[in-house]
């Protein structure tokens, strides 16, 4: 089995010592960097080709947030999951936004941080619907009318198969869920999640249910069964 590739990103040494130290006892992951701000994790990902990065937010110089957007414009993006220490905070939202697959808190237990690293390399997002709902309720304000028409002029892109697979994956439902609801076959569902994804230009799945909320298509009825 290929090791997951990690790169650590913070710019405390303490910390990447902590999570080296933590990381390093799992058979299936290979530390093949440390940086201690986003433009020096830009560079190591040139040189080392990480499958995820694990990036602290609040660094000086070129912060988190920047690096992540950075990363996840090019072509070949590694999976970045956000370490942070707040639950609901904007630069996380921003950070998801620009494709970052999850996050993750800094005192989260070591077996959980362990495994985000395996799903995020999976292709699996960290971040569950109740935690989506909470961060948009925190960064709702005077510009939700205009997130709400853009969303859904973007989700008019969509057909109405597609649209209830990207509802479904809003509200939190795995492949084989989906599949259930809506009485297609898994390969089916990847299909529909490939295309919308496609059409949308999302980087996963985490981007799809915050474009669903944005649109407000989330608690509409007569989705996926509901």
């Amino acid at each position: 089995m290929t090791a997951i590739r990690l790169l650590l990103v913070d710019d405390d040494p303490l910390v990447r010592a902590g999570l080296a130290l933590m990381m390093g006892g799992a058979d299936d992951i290979e530390i093949v960097g440390e940086a201690a701000d986003g433009a020096e994790a830009e560079a190591l990902v040139d040189r080392t080709r990480p499958d995820v990065v694990l990036m602290d937010l609040r660094m000086p110089s070129v912060d988190g947030l920047t690096a992540t957007e950075r990363l996840r414009a090019r072509e070949k993006a590694p999976q970045v999951v956000v370490l942070t220490t707040f639950h609901a905070d904007e630069q996380v939202l921003r950070a998801l936004r620009a494709g970052a697959a999850g996050f993750v808190l800094k005192d989260t237990p070591p077996a959980e941080i362990v495994d985000a690293v395996r799903r995020v390399a999976a292709g699996d997002p960290v971040l569950s619907p109740a935690v989506t709902r909470r961060l948009m309720a925190h960064a709702a304000g005077s510009t939700a009318d205009t997130r709400r028409t853009r969303a859904r002029a973007r989700a008019g892109a969509l057909n109405d198969r597609e649209r209830e697979v990207a509802v479904a994956v809003g509200k939190g439902l795995s492949n084989a869920e989906i599949g259930t609801g809506l009485f297609l076959s898994v390969a089916t569902v990847k299909t529909h999640v490939s295309r919308i994804l496609a059409k949308l230009d999302l980087n996963n799945r985490v981007q799809i249910a915050l474009l669903m909320y944005d649109a407000e298509l989330l608690d509409e009825p007569g989705e996926n069964g509901n």
